[in-house]
């Protein structure tokens, strides 16, 4: 199973409300429940009217499509990064999970997926 690098920087944000949102934004992970509208989006991109953000946070990306009978992929994933002491922020697509770590830790991480032979990818522009 190979890892796709994402080079850009991320921003986790709570919003108010959704009109300053560009869906169509290269990156724009967006969820509502009774109780918040998160967004993930590039930090360059982040709306002005927020009530809360975190930026510092780089991505990467499982490759390819994922079918929905495969069991375990992200939990392997979050498992080999929790003991090497890295947390994670996961977001689920219907494609595929995207896996987002601080700033700080991401290259670590990747170290640690390659060690576990993951191959790890750039994504390409």
């Amino acid at each position: 199973m190979s890892i796709e690098s994402i080079t850009h920087d991320f921003s986790i944000c709570k919003v108010e409300n959704i009109t300053e949102i560009d869906l169509e934004d290269e990156f724009c992970f967006l969820s509502k429940t009774d109780e918040e509208i998160s967004l993930v989006c590039l930090t360059e991109h982040v709306p002005n009217h927020i009530l809360e953000r975190d930026d510092g946070w780089k991505a990467f990306r499982i490759h390819g499509v994922l079918d929905f009978s495969l069991v375990g992929v992200l939990a392997k994933l979050s498992a080999l990064l929790a003991d090497n002491s890295i947390g994670i922020f996961a977001i689920s697509t219907y494609n595929t999970d995207y896996i987002l770590t601080k700033s700080d830790n991401y290259e670590k991480a990747l170290d640690v997926l390659k060690k576990a032979g993951y191959q790890i990818n750039e994504r390409s522009k």
